[in-house]
């Protein structure tokens, strides 16, 4: 248990480097027994992302096959995961589950604990939420026996590209489910069991984005993105969950009630992504005007940025542009399924990457001694990070100036397909006012 806070630390930190995280909404309580309920699209990565948005030290309920897997048993123990007995693994382990619960009440009933749970009860790769099980519900009535209601907080995460290096990342914390109703009901009441599973369902959609299907999403993610450029918005991203969400809703009510009024604004919406794509536009910046002295200070920045900086990238590529490309060489061999290929990379890479690190520092010690030897080891991960982050301001960079110069000499055809994005804005904001009435 004493290494849980080195663990959080760590877990934190390999997961601000393989993703571009961002964390949005309420603040989890800092102290005091506090239950996360969060969905799971992500395997292992998961509960570093409720670590992350929790900002302390979370215990996990973990699948018991999990703690006697070699690959990734020091890993679920090091959390201070308790096991979780499945019917599908062990029919005959059920009965072990009681002194599961206990143990999470236990944790629960220590003012510093917060426990993780996630209700859905697998990993999986699904466009939306699947059905909850009763666990996360009974955990809580059955600790609340004892001290009463305590914040039941749902973490929503999503993931642009969960098994890519650097993708964007989201955790969302939503507010705290109202079950004090039911907190003395207790865990045998099927009754309150099946109302606080309900909420706590609904509570995760509210912070999650919840597809019928996954081709669906490329479609809500543009309205949405033309919507948000054409209507003012609030710019926080848990804000955007909730505007994506009604998106969703209200594409596939409009496929459920005029499938040719919904293939109209499908065919719309398609059509004017596959134009900003062609012209590496996003809605929001087709809407934006060139400025000339902004863009002329920007340039400035980043000259003087990518003279420090480039030969430090550089040196870091070269260091480092082998255990990369390798990772990526093992993952397309190995073929993980959707929802576990990021965790593969990340640990994978981790492995990789540090075996690589210790293998330079040992041959330096051989060819230089132990001073340099220590110096290698401290700089060479500094070294990758500012190679990393150089790199994608430079692409950033690039985009930024080929966008500038396309608004500047094609600003007829510009101004058209803001009309037209306007026009389609309306379109969709009329939609969005139906959902939410």
């Amino acid at each position: 248990m004493w290494l849980l806070p080195v663990f959080s630390t760590l877990s934190r930190s390999a997961l601000r480097l393989f993703y571009r995280l961002t964390l949005a909404g309420e603040r989890v309580p800092p102290e005091g027994p506090v239950l996360l309920v969060a969905n799971h699209p992500n395997s292992l990565l998961d509960p570093a992302m409720v670590v992350a948005a929790a900002r302390r030290p979370v215990r996990f309920l973990a699948k018991a096959p999990l703690f006697d897997d070699a690959k990734v048993s020091w890993l679920i123990k090091a959390a201070g995961s308790i096991p979780v007995f499945r019917k599908q693994d062990d029919p005959g382990a059920m009965e072990q589950n009681d002194d599961t619960f206990r143990a999470v009440w236990s944790a629960l009933a220590d003012e510093d604990a917060a426990v993780g749970i996630f209700p859905e009860g697998i990993s999986h790769n699904e466009p939306g939420l699947v059905p909850l099980k009763t666990g996360a519900a009974r955990i809580a009535l059955g600790a609340a026996r004892e001290e009463g209601a305590f914040p039941v907080v749902p973490v929503g995460l999503s993931f642009r590209e969960k098994g890519r290096f650097r993708s964007e990342a989201l955790a969302v914390i939503g507010d705290p489910v109202k079950w004090d109703d039911l907190a003395m009901a207790g865990p045998d009441d099927r009754d309150a069991v099946r109302r606080l599973t309900s909420r706590i369902d609904a509570a995760l959609r509210d912070v999650t984005l919840n597809l019928e299907r996954w081709e669906d999403a490329p479609l809500v993610e543009m309205a949405e993105a033309v919507y948000a450029a054409e209507i003012p918005v609030s710019a926080d991203p848990a804000d955007r969950v909730e505007r994506l969400g009604e998106a969703s809703e209200a594409l596939a009510r409009l496929r459920g009630d005029d499938r040719e009024e919904w293939k109209r604004v499908r065919r719309q919406v398609a059509a004017h992504a596959r134009v900003l794509d062609v012209l590496g536009l996003r809605p929001r910046e087709l809407k934006a005007a060139p400025r000339t002295l902004g863009a002329a200070l920007w340039t400035l920045r980043n000259l003087a940025f990518f003279a420090l900086g480039a030969p430090v990238a550089a040196l870091g590529m070269a260091i480092y542009g082998i255990p990369y490309r390798l990772t990526g060489l093992l993952e397309t061999i190995a073929r993980p399924p959707a929802d576990v290929r990021g965790t593969f990379k990340l640990l994978v890479g981790a492995v990789i990457h540090l075996v690589w690190t210790i293998a330079v520092v040992a041959l330096v010690a051989w060819r230089f001694g132990a001073l340099a030897a220590a110096a290698t080891a401290v700089a060479m991960p500094l070294i990758g990070v500012t190679a990393l982050h150089v790199v994608e301001r430079w692409r950033s960079a690039v985009g930024e100036a080929r966008r500038f110069l396309l608004r500047t000499r094609r600003r007829e055809v510009l101004a058209e397909l803001r009309q037209r994005q306007r026009e389609l804005a309306e379109r969709l904001h009329k939609l969005w006012e139906e959902v939410r009435i």
